[in-house]
C-alpha cells in the first residue's frame, strides 16, 4: 500500500484548479469583438436601425429565416426596417462563440416577441440561430445566418 500525504495531493489539485481557470481568461480580443458585434446586431434588429445593420452585415450576406426564405443584404435590411412590425422583446440566450481564424461561428437561442403595426397582433418566435461572422479588415461582419424553429 502506498502512503500519500496531503502535499502530494495538493500539487495536482492546484494544477487542475488553475487549468480550470485558464479558459475564462483565454477569450481573445476577437472573441470579445464578435460578442460585441452580435449584441450590436441584436440591438439594431430591435431598433430597426438600417444604418447599423448595414455596417454589421457583409455585402455577401445570406440571411435565412425559419420559414425557408433566404434574403440578400439589401432585402434583409429592407424587410427588417420596413416598419410593418416592431419588437417588443428580443433575447439572444446562451450564446456560444467559436473564432476560427478570420471566421466566427455563433450559436444561440432566440426568444422574440413582436407586434404587427397594422393590427397590433402579437407573435412569438422561439428559434435556434447559427450565425457565421467574417473578419473583414478590422471589423467582424455577418456573412450568413440560419434559423430553426424550436
Amino acid at each position: 500500500m502506498m502512503n500519500i500525504d496531503r502535499r502530494q495531493l495538493a500539487l495536482p489539485a492546484l494544477a487542475i484548479g488553475l487549468l480550470g481557470v485558464i479558459p475564462a481568461f483565454a477569450a481573445s480580443a476577437d472573441d470579445d469583438a464578435v460578442a460585441k458585434s452580435v449584441e450590436a446586431f441584436r440591438a439594431a434588429q430591435v431598433a430597426a436601425d438600417a444604418k447599423a445593420l448595414d455596417g454589421l452585415c457583409a455585402a455577401e450576406l445570406s440571411y435565412s429565416h425559419s420559414d425557408a426564405r433566404v434574403e440578400d443584404k439589401a432585402t434583409f435590411i429592407a424587410n427588417a426596417t420596413n416598419g410593418k412590425s416592431k419588437f417588443l422583446s428580443l433575447k439572444y440566450e446562451d450564446p456560444k462563440i467559436r473564432v476560427v481564424g478570420n471566421a466566427a461561428i455563433v450559436r444561440f437561442h432566440w426568444l422574440g416577441e413582436a407586434e404587427a403595426v397594422a393590427d397590433g397582433k402579437k407573435s412569438s418566435t422561439n428559434l435556434h440561430i447559427l450565425m457565421n461572422w467574417q473578419k473583414q479588415g478590422a471589423d467582424w461582419k455577418l456573412l450568413s445566418r440560419a434559423s430553426t424553429k424550436l
